[in-house]
């Protein structure tokens, strides 16, 4: 079943600064028009760190929905993924690694270029 959501965790709001990716034509491409959330414990990180890729997908993130959780970073995206039963945006290994645990679906960077989706 695809998921109506996705929600971004940090490492997905910097993937169109680390690797020219646009992430709003992938999503669309893999999932269709789906709402695209960012939890705010990675708001909360985003805001904390000082790159300029970190800076920019911050103010990336400012074009998504933003929905409140008052967990604190990867728990953070598991808990808006389990509310919005969505898909979770990430390349981060530990965080795969829980949601596929879980049962959880993910979509992650392949090859540098475009997303895949994996597990449901």
């Amino acid at each position: 079943m695809l998921a109506d959501c996705v929600v971004l965790d940090t490492n997905a709001l910097m993937m169109p600064f680390q690797f020219k990716l646009n992430i709003d034509k992938e999503i669309a491409r893999l999932l269709g028009d789906v709402d695209i959330l960012v939890p705010t414990s990675v708001v909360e990180e985003l805001s904390r760190l000082t790159s300029r890729e970190a800076k920019a997908a911050l103010a990336l993130s400012a074009k998504y929905q933003v929905v409140e959780t008052s967990m604190s970073g990867d728990d953070g995206v598991i808990d808006v993924a389990r509310r919005r039963r969505a898909a979770v945006v990430t390349n981060d290994r530990g965080l795969i690694g829980r949601l596929t645990e879980m049962g959880m679906p993910v979509v992650r960077l392949r090859s540098g270029r475009y997303l895949v989706m994996t597990g449901d």
